[in-house]
């Protein structure tokens, strides 16, 4: 039997899956590896080329939630997003592997396996690998940065271009989705450390109890599941740049060991006396107003000043209006690459509705209701609805009452008359259920 060529890396803390797993892949695929460690396996992707990766939703025990799996699926796509990932998980699991797909995982395995349905499966995902590679070669790869043109925007990436020449600490300021991780990584791509690691750590998300484990690391017999010495974060970053996104949620009890290994540039590991040094560009960000946190005690004063030297302000999307409607095109020709489909039209009016909309979610709420759009759109025309805002969430500024009143009646008028009278077509366009149609018909006294 001729062996598919391919490179399969199977990801699971239990060696005897591993073994079992990799006798029957090696009798059809051309390259097998096994890793009990996710750290060791992001490593390897690093280097090497991986067709498929068939990831376990678990690694400790007494965690059995599938959340692990789900944080190595997220590392693991954002170093190579072409790699197809099939999770492995229990009957009791199947609802996280769902999630999985949804985040871009090509399908999940129970266990046990089928042996003919998990190497189908496989061949299944390698084709899609090939066809994603295959695009690639046919659409050379475009800057992912989209920057703008608003003056308030530019001023901050011209700032960061200056500031990725040098080695200083840099702080990033911004509402949520605002671009701190894209900033941050632009600092990174521009500077004399782009070849080596770009570490990204989300300090809000991580649990008080592996604080130090993950960002110092740990020596083996350190705690009841330390089975080897393991590097943490800020060693993995070694050379490169650590970004520590949101900074301001870490609580204040454990803002002194972050500011001793900023000053020292050395680690020490939990279970260890010795330091190891660390030479690292060191990038922070957060939403919330530190200077305000410093004076009310909740945020070190030392340490906001260790991080702060050059301080970066991203403005939110409703302050970049001008930026609106180039970024919604942007997107929607990412999109549509990623699915496989033709970049939909967007008329005049719905453009016109989406700039004026308060985009509370800045550029990570526009990246989801393009793909929202993209996903369930039939259409080549895309509406307003289809982005899941209605014209009764769009509230122009500086107008009268009465005013508008006026543009919700004529969008209803010509709504109304696009879709010949028909109620559930124009209440679906407008956002609005048939009875508040009905009740903005009686309102403005249109005859249907």
């Amino acid at each position: 039997m001729k062996k598919t060529i391919a490179n399969i890396l199977i990801l699971d803390d239990n060696t005897e899956i591993l073994i079992a797993a990799k006798m029957l892949l090696k009798r059809h695929f051309e390259t097998v590896n096994t890793n009990t460690n996710p750290k060791k396996a992001i490593e390897y992707i690093s280097t090497e080329e991986v067709d498929v990766i068939l990831l376990d939703m678990n690694f400790r025990v007494g965690f059995e939630d599938g959340k692990e799996g789900i944080f190595w699926f997220k590392e693991i796509k954002r170093i190579s997003p072409k790699t197809q990932i099939i999770l492995m998980t229990s009957y009791g699991n199947v609802e996280t592997a769902v999630e999985g797909i949804k985040l871009g995982a090509i399908d999940y395995i129970l266990k046990p396996w089928s042996n003919e349905t998990l190497v189908e499966t496989i061949k299944v995902a390698i084709k899609q690998t090939r066809k994603k590679k295959a695009m690639a070669l046919a659409l050379p790869e475009k800057d992912n940065v989209f920057v703008g043109q608003a003056p308030s925007i530019e001023k901050v990436y011209n700032m960061a271009n200056r500031v990725a020449k040098t080695d200083v600490n840099a702080l990033i300021l911004g509402e949520n989705g605002t671009g701190k991780y894209v900033l941050a990584k632009h600092i990174h791509d521009n500077s004399t450390r782009r070849d080596k690691p770009f570490i990204h750590v989300d300090l809000g998300s991580l649990n008080e109890n592996l604080f130090e484990s993950e960002l110092f690391g740990y020596a083996k017999g350190a705690f009841t599941d330390a089975k080897q010495d393991t590097e943490g974060r800020f060693e993995a970053a070694n050379g490169g740049t650590i970004f520590l996104d949101e900074i301001g949620n870490v609580p204040l009890h454990l803002q002194a060991k972050l500011l001793q290994v900023i000053q020292s540039k050395s680690v020490i590991r939990l279970g260890e006396s010795k330091q190891r040094a660390v030479d690292i560009r060191i990038i922070t960000a957060t939403n919330t107003d530190l200077e305000q946190e410093v004076q009310n005690k909740l945020f070190r004063e030392d340490l906001y000043y260790r991080i702060n030297t050059v301080v970066l302000n991203l403005p939110p999307l409703r302050e970049r209006k001008e930026d609106i409607i180039p970024l919604v095109n942007f997107f929607l020709e990412q999109y549509a690459n990623k699915y496989d489909r033709a970049i939909p039209n967007i008329k005049t009016d719905v453009l016109e509705t989406l700039e004026q909309y308060d985009w509370k979610g800045n550029i990570r709420e526009m990246q989801n209701r393009i793909e929202r759009a993209m996903i369930l759109s039939e259409e080549n025309d895309l509406a307003i609805s289809d982005f899941g805002i209605s014209l009764t969430m769009v509230i122009p500024q500086n107008q009268e009452e009465n005013t508008l009143q006026d543009m919700e009646r004529i969008s209803i008028v010509k709504c109304l008359e696009k879709h010949e009278g028909n109620i559930s077509q124009t209440a679906e366009e407008l956002g609005l259920s048939r009875a508040a149609l009905y009740r903005r018909l009686e309102k403005y006294n249109i005859k249907n």
